[in-house]
């Protein structure tokens, strides 16, 4: 008989207009890791936030059993005391103190007279980070680390609250390959120390490898709960439970017809804002109209930071390079600028850089191409209105109104925002950067497809990404990125993941 550390019974949570979850009912057994899958908007997340208090007893129907007792958290301090947390995908650390300072904030180590007992903290500090494997002094300020180091620090606080269910929402989806199987393998490791985990996560490869049982959530409700040891059960299984039908590829086709040359770029070179490196080092490429261009690159190489120099020098300090579109020299030094000449670049930090999450869609849409709205100094409102809804049409956004806030929308409706925002202003060359960061499968087709129809009314796109199989899947020819320099170019008849991997470690010395 199963040895359940959890059940949600019949959980039933409503917000105005919507009703999120209707009569999810859920359970983990002890010491396993239990995946949580579905698009986004299937209600995931607020599932995650019932069961750690975010969403107190009261706001939603249901039972929660927690080690066969019944819970009424009314915080998440209350589930935290019964051994339950959550990591968020927004971490919740604070950049100016120290990793020991983090791991205990709010949990503070005290010594006589109620006085913070620091021996005490940075010694407790040093055993949990040596038990998630992470390598800093105690004392290191959090904001001088990556991201993947930081998951590791979250885990480490969690360890200090005596976890016994640990959550995690979308862990590795800002970490490079390295960092995420450090990741995962450390939640096995946890495992086995009888810590059970619940993971959601849109990387089904990741799912598949680590998870013992994965649960499906689709619109609201649970689909079924797959066992991963089941001869039947693979990636293609838990896609088709999703969306609930076959997806035939998980690219849409295309039919490429290259036309001139829109976009070129001659030894672009850029040095680091505050060292004294290079951070793209003699770049050159070129995209056609009709065409969609790669870029591949190990994290660091460079190619944010050259889609960001090329978007009106946006990032770091201009050093030598031309850029020509439709043949003339253009050498935009502003982001307006780089606007008129035809240029748009969609960010890969969609939360933080591309979009206002307290601001509606109509805000949000329009952002980018007021010059175009405006008369006389002000915003024409019913054209702003109008076009709003437009892409909220064309593009396929779910939601109840363009004056939805921007924040409330789910992952791939925020990108297909973010995208409104960029096409309205109408670019000859699209920089797409990391396209489907953090959405889910059906969402992903529906952005390769918006992506697809943009080059085929005779634009330019340029996508990164650090999905080789998403490149391979997207793009016509790929670039690779090493370092700062392009080191090969591959028609996608030609390339594989492999012959990607190769260009993307080339040494500098090798490159020739």
């Amino acid at each position: 008989m199963p040895d359940y550390i959890l059940e949600m019974r019949s959980i039933t949570k409503s917000f105005p207009g919507v009703k999120a979850l209707a009569d999810v009912t859920f359970s983990a057994e002890r010491g396993e890791v239990h995946a949580i899958c579905g698009e986004n908007g299937a209600g995931k997340s607020t599932l995650m936030k019932v069961l750690s208090g975010v969403y107190p007893h009261g706001s939603y129907g249901g039972e929660i059993l927690f080690e066969g007792k019944t819970c009424e958290f009314s915080g998440i301090r209350d589930s935290e005391r019964a051994g339950i947390v959550i990591i968020h995908q927004e971490l919740a650390l604070v950049p100016h103190l120290s990793i020991a300072e983090n791991i205990f904030l709010g949990n503070e180590r005290r010594g006589r007279g109620g006085l913070i007992d620091w021996h005490k903290t940075q010694a407790e500090a040093a055993e949990l980070l040596n038990a998630v494997g992470l390598g800093e002094e105690p004392t290191t300020p959090v904001g001088q680390l990556g991201v993947g180091k930081q998951q590791l620090v979250e885990i480490a606080k969690a360890l200090a609250k005596d976890v016994k269910l640990l959550i995690l929402d979308e862990p590795t989806a800002a970490l490079n390959d390295n960092d995420s199987a450090h990741l995962l393998d450390l939640v096995r490791a946890l495992q086995e120390r009888g810590i059970t985990s619940i993971i959601i996560s849109h990387k089904l490869n990741e799912i598949e490898a680590t998870a013992n049982r994965t649960t499906v959530i689709r619109d609201g409700q649970t689909v079924e709960t797959l066992d991963m040891v089941a001869p039947d059960v693979n990636v293609d299984r838990i896609v088709r439970s999703m969306v609930g039908r076959d997806l035939e590829s998980f690219y849409p086709e295309r039919n490429p017809t290259p036309g001139e040359v829109v976009l070129e770029v001659r030894d672009w070179t850029v040095r680091h804002p505050q060292q004294d490196r290079l951070v793209v080092d003699g770049a050159s490429f070129e995209v056609r109209a009709g065409e969609v261009v790669g870029i591949a690159g190990l994290m660091g190489a460079g190619r944010t930071e050259m889609a960001m120099s090329l978007f009106g020098r946006s990032y770091g300090r201009f050093v030598s390079g031309r850029t020509l579109i439709h043949g003339k020299p253009v050498a935009p030094r502003t982001v307006a600028e780089a606007i008129g000449h035809g240029l748009a670049y969609v960010t890969e930090d969609r939360k933080q850089l591309g979009l206002n999450l307290l601001d509606t869609i109509t805000r949000n849409v329009s952002g980018a191409a007021l010059p175009k709205l405006a008369k006389w100094g002000f915003v024409d409102a019913n054209l702003e209105a109008k076009l709003a809804r437009h892409s909220m049409d064309s593009m396929r956004i779910k939601a109840p109104s363009v004056q939805s806030v921007v924040g409330k929308l789910s992952g791939g409706n925020q990108q297909k925002v973010v995208l409104s925002k960029w096409l309205l202003t109408g670019p000859d060359v699209l920089i797409i950067d990391e396209p489907t960061r953090g959405i889910d499968v059906g969402a992903k087709f529906e952005i390769y497809t918006l992506i697809n129809e943009f080059v085929e009314s005779g634009k330019a796109v340029v996508v990164i990404s650090s999905d080789l199989l998403e490149l391979l899947g997207t793009c016509d020819r790929i670039y690779a990125l090493s370092g700062g320099r392009i080191t090969g170019e591959l028609p996608v008849a030609e390339a594989n993941e492999e012959k990607l991997m190769t260009l993307m470690t080339k040494e500098k010395e090798a490159i020739g």
